[in-house]
């Protein structure tokens, strides 16, 4: 069964629903199009990510999406550490139907960067207490990101995007594994998971992106394939590849065992948020 770590879905930006900002796609990838992308691929089910870029904290269109398939999807939404009611938030968000998690991005305009801010250090004890993963979007912030998860040995944290800044279009990064070293020093902490997601954005190759593999394995090699997981980023990921090759840029290796790779499509996905797709379910 493969499960996508992160995939987004949007409408086109207007009056009821406008867009903050934008992100790298179509004008509209609706949960729609994203079932009939994932359906071409072979794909099973995948988190749903309310995009950040466009809605900021408003998660009603994913919402709307699992409503009508709640086979498919399992939602995740972005919250604000700056907002003193984001521990009741998030005790709301875990009541949703289909939410496994929320997400807090440090990069953002306004975030402190300070590893000790009550906010940020309330959406993790609070994450801990109820027991709901934290996706912890630490790239251009390791250090604080660092710090905040030594603090919350308790609340089971999933890094976004291998930890690494990611380009949202070309050109690729010249060094983008450049500290992918500080992040390995996260595998010491038996609370945090990888989302091995994005990946093929980072590689210097075309189809089937084989210069990601030596430093994806080192990253599997230290946290162990049942802290890691699969993931296109779709649709950030648009300008780089299509769908299908980052399905198939994994699922067709040869550098993963078949055991391996349904931990990572799937398996270890399916354990930490304790949620898998319904089979033959829309």
């Amino acid at each position: 069964m493969l499960i996508d770590s992160q995939v987004h879905a949007y409408e086109r930006n207007r009056v009821g629903r406008p867009w903050v900002g934008t992100l790298a796609g179509p004008d509209e990838v609706t949960g729609e199009q994203m079932v009939a992308v994932m359906d071409a691929a072979t794909v099973d089910g995948a988190i749903l990510v309310s995009p950040y870029s466009m809605y900021r904290y408003d998660a009603s269109y994913a919402v709307e999406v699992h409503t009508k398939y709640p086979g498919r999807f399992a939602l995740m939404k972005p919250v604000d550490p700056a907002d003193p009611a984001v521990g009741d938030i998030i005790a709301d968000w875990k009541k949703t139907p289909g939410a496994v998690g929320v997400r807090m991005l440090l990069l953002r305009s306004g975030l402190s960067s300070d590893a000790a801010d009550p906010g940020l250090n309330r959406v993790l004890a609070t994450a801990g207490k109820l027991s709901i993963p934290v996706n912890l979007h630490i790239a251009g912030r390791l250090d604080q990101g660092i710090e905040l998860i030594r603090r919350h040995p308790n609340t089971q944290i999933i890094v976004d995007h291998l930890g690494l800044v990611q380009p949202h279009e070309p050109p690729v990064l010249t060094a983008p594994w450049a500290e992918l070293p500080q992040v390995l020093t996260l595998a010491a902490f038996e609370n945090v998971a990888m989302k091995i997601s994005g990946a093929c954005t980072l590689s210097q190759q075309t189809y089937p992106f084989a210069d990601i593999w030596e430093p994806v394995c080192r990253m599997i090699d230290a946290f162990g394939v049942d802290r890691c997981m699969w993931g296109t980023d779709w649709t950030r990921a648009v300008k780089f590849l299509t769908f299908a090759q980052g399905v198939d840029a994994f699922r067709d290796t040869d550098r993963l065992s078949a055991s391996d790779k349904a931990e990572l499509m799937g398996g270890t996905l399916s354990r930490i948020y304790r949620w898998r797709p319904i089979a033959g379910e829309a």
